[in-house]
């Protein structure tokens, strides 16, 4: 048995109790990916490119009074009650002429401060175009900042917990057919941070290993 074996077995295990993610020290040199478990073990393995074969499930649950979106992972709540395993929570903020959905590893802290903060999807007021932003950079630095709140936060030399900016990662968009939103929608969906050579057989894609270590720290 190799190294690789014995790690994604060691995460298959741990996934069998878990219903929120693990802290660190109860997990030992284990480094298995969701591409070779499909399984989303750590808060890092949502940004891990995952496994090729089939997609991992997941479902959002929406709490209308508060405009929070809960992200778990498997098929359906009705399978697995109140068992499910959170992912992410997201809050609606509705602006002027955006809408910004605010990304934590938790259900109750949303701040941008907060060291559980990763991100926010953002949409267009029509809801046709959406930008996913990554609080970190990627793991090659090739996308740019383009926040200016970012440099604010540079010049202010405040605590490194504070995230740095915001990166962009993805683009969503929509355009609408003959029945516009009573049909189906044609979708484009672009990666900025995956290079194209990643989707052919034998390449990877770019794996971050870990998050901030303030961030870390929250589940140690």
């Amino acid at each position: 048995m190799n190294v690789k074996e014995t790690n994604v077995e060691s995460v298959q295990r741990l996934e069998a109790s878990e219903t929120s993610w693990p802290a660190r020290q109860h997990v030992v040199a284990c480094g298995s990916t969701p591409e070779q478990s499909g399984r989303l073990t750590f808060p890092i393995s949502l940004k891990q490119p995952g496994p090729r074969e089939s997609p991992i499930q997941c479902f959002i649950k929406r709490e209308r009074a508060t405009s929070t979106y809960h992200l778990y992972l498997g098929l359906n709540p009705a399978l697995l009650g109140e068992n499910g395993k959170l992912l992410f929570a997201a809050r609606k903020v509705r602006r002027a002429t955006i809408t910004d959905f605010v990304i934590s590893l938790v259900s109750d802290d949303f701040s941008r401060a907060s060291n559980t903060y990763i991100g926010k999807l953002r949409s267009n007021f029509l809801g046709t175009k959406f930008t996913v932003y990554d609080s970190q950079p990627p793991c090659d630095a090739a996308v740019q900042s383009n926040c200016r709140s970012n440099r604010r936060i540079h010049a202010k030399q405040v605590s490194p917990r504070v995230p740095a900016g915001n990166y962009n990662v993805a683009t969503i968009s929509y355009e609408l057919n003959v029945l516009r939103s009573r049909g189906p929608r044609r979708m484009q969906c672009t990666m900025h941070s995956i290079p194209i050579t990643a989707i052919q057989e034998g390449c990877t894609a770019p794996t971050p290993t870990s998050f901030p270590h303030s961030l870390e720290d929250q589940f140690s």
